[in-house]
């Protein structure tokens, strides 16, 4: 047997499990393990400027790509607590990324060592397992249970923490003769399958909502062959968004609150039965009027993870699958059904859902000056084309752009739904293009959002990590700004002032071009609407001769109330601008404008 330290048996795993990219920041506590990562080799490691920072990196390098999953590693500590946000982030989406902490000498974990936390019972409620190992030889155990448990089930996050001490004791382990544990996915029997296209089969109006798990699953070819078999509309939540193309026939558009399109609410509302295939009801889809989105309709519930069967709603008839599993036997039986003749002809029901895609559209051509962020999201839509992979967090940015932009792709809309947090953005977008540096990347963020981490873009620069960053400026927290109208106030919401140093950008405060330029990147700021595609292309041509982000700062008009609903019902929707009646309101929508 080999004899090696605790950390270069840790390292030697983390290959053998497939990891060929970490995040971190180093520190005395985790100095052990940094030699062993270095010594090891083989482990491309990208320092951040902040932990949480080195986090969002993990989990936007294990969203890109199927198999994938993030490592972020810190010291003892603050390093830790700093994780914290991203392993919530990590956890509400059921993505799987290992952080890694130092910790203090087991001996002196319980005397308040400098900074000794107890981390594992912080992180425990935002984890699959957070532990501290305290016997160097439970180390390779320790990590092979980790990406046994990442992988299964519904996956998520794992923090392990390892006292230095630890670290550094030689144990007996054979790195050649590791093997990954099997991993448990639990899978839909015929006989469930059957059942659940039974009602599939009784109705008259069905949909198909397609959750982040058909993606996590890598199911999504599966998704399209059953919705094109049995001929059902598919609604794709904000998490599932490109599972199915936009313009495919069958893509009847999102549903929601916020980031859903008018003639996506539209046609789940005339709909009488909703498949769901990993989803999770989740509130800004389904709205808090249960009533209104349960109403004349039956549910089916397909999901990997029990517990979700029933936390929103009891559906009709619920299926614990992983959604793959499930797809490839609805896919066998709907091909039964269809060799007997025996799958309704859904031709009107398809083809009302594409009348209103043609119909119910929302107007996006503004010449105003400032701009309405609505252009901005169609100069994106001709500038940006099918492959890009757009990242984004939370806002009225991010909504806007979930009604306006359009996604082709699994893993081509790369958001952080449940926890969102503002700064998830640029280092979201560093592990992305590290994660696929063949493919464009496009940010989006509002000014909050941007100035919350805004320091890792020097982490792009030193690692030449280039992408385009296109940053909506009003000034203001647009999201939060608009929430308080209910409560007739516009309190610490502000963002205005005006800057000494650069007084030619007026009240909007902070000169984002210089900021971005000291950091190493170029920027581009734009304030009339018919420069925005011109700057996008010279964006492009910047990010590849300089290999750095480029940001895009489009000076909006200080306010601008994006469509959504203020009583969180999905039938009740308020459209604060004009709608679009005419063709040219609307030029870059899936389908030329009927009127």
């Amino acid at each position: 047997m080999a004899r090696m330290t605790a950390a270069r048996a840790a390292v030697e795993i983390l290959k053998r499990e497939g990891v060929r990219d970490a995040f971190g920041v180093p520190g005395a506590a985790i100095n052990p393990f940094y030699k062993a990562l270095k010594e090891g080799g083989g482990i491309h490691h990208t320092l951040a400027r902040h932990v949480e920072g080195a986090s969002h990196m993990a989990e936007g390098y294990t969203r890109t790509r199927p198999g994938n999953i993030g490592v972020c590693i810190g010291t003892s500590g603050p390093a830790g607590t700093d994780m914290i946000t991203g392993l919530y982030s990590a956890i509400g989406d059921s993505i799987p990324i290992l952080c890694i902490t130092g910790q203090a000498p087991t001996s002196v974990i319980h005397k308040e060592d400098f900074q000794a936390v107890d981390i594992a019972s912080i992180a425990g409620p935002v984890t699959k397992m957070a532990v501290t190992v305290l016997e160097a030889a439970q180390v390779p155990g320790v990590f092979q249970q980790a990406f046994h448990l990442m992988r299964s089930g519904r996956p998520g996050p794992v923090l392990i923490d390892l006292p230095i001490d630890v670290q550094q004791t030689e144990i007996e382990f054979d790195p050649d003769t590791y093997e990954p544990l099997p991993v448990y996915k639990p899978a839909a029997t015929r006989a469930q399958i059957e059942k659940a296209l039974s009602f599939l089969l009784a109705a008259e109006r069905p949909v198909l909502v397609a959750g982040g798990g058909v993606i996590g699953a890598d199911a999504c070819d599966l998704l399209t062959e059953f919705a094109e078999l049995t001929r059902t509309p598919v609604i794709p939540t904000l998490m599932g968004w490109g599972a199915l193309p936009d313009d495919h026939e069958l893509n009847a558009g999102m549903v929601g609150v916020q980031t859903s399109h008018r003639y996506g609410n539209a046609t789940f509302l005339e709909s009488d039965f909703v498949l769901g295939i990993g989803n999770r009801w989740a509130n800004r889809h389904t709205g808090y009027k249960l009533d209104v989105y349960r109403r004349g309709r039956t549910f089916v519930h397909v999901d990997v993870e029990p517990t979700q069967i029933g936390r929103i709603f009891p559906p009709d008839y619920g299926v614990v699958s992983d959604a793959r599993a499930a797809l490839e036997l609805f896919v066998e039986v709907a091909k039964e059904l269809k060799a007997e003749g025996r799958l309704p002809d859904r031709t009107a029901w398809v083809a009302s859902a594409q009348e209103r895609k043609a119909t119910l559209l929302r107007r996006t051509h503004f010449d105003d000056v400032p701009m309405k962020p609505q252009r901005v999201y169609e100069e994106m839509n001709r500038a940006f084309g099918p492959d890009t992979r757009y990242v984004t967090t939370i806002g009225l940015s991010q909504i806007a752009g979930a009604q306006m932009l359009h996604v082709h792709r699994p893993r081509h809309w790369i958001n952080c739904g449940q926890a969102g947090p503002l700064g998830w953005t640029i280092p979201a977008a560093i592990g992305v293009a590290q994660a696929d540096p063949d493919t464009p990347v496009v940010a989006l963020s509002g000014d909050y959002d941007f100035q919350f981490m805004i320091e890792e873009l020097a982490v792009a620069a030193q690692h030449r990590v280039p992408y385009v960053h296109v940053l909506v400026n009003n000034a203001y927290l647009g999201l939060i700004r608009q929430a308080q109208t209910g409560l007739d106030i516009d309190f610490q919401v502000n963002l205005e002032f005006e800057n000494i140093n650069t007084p030619e950008i007026g009240v909007y405060g902070v000169d984002h071009v210089k900021v971005a330029e000291g950091l190493g990147c170029r920027a581009i700021r734009v304030t009339e609407p018919d420069r925005l595609g011109a700057a996008f292309e010279e964006a492009k041509k910047l990010a590849a001769e300089y290999r750095v982000p480029v940001v895009v700062e489009a000076i909006l008009e200080r306010i601008t109330n994006i469509s959504m609903s203020r009583t969180m019902d999905i039938s009740d929707i308020s459209e604060f601008e004009e709608l679009a009646t005419e063709p040219g309101h609307a030029p870059t929508s899936l389908k030329p404008l009927k009127v």
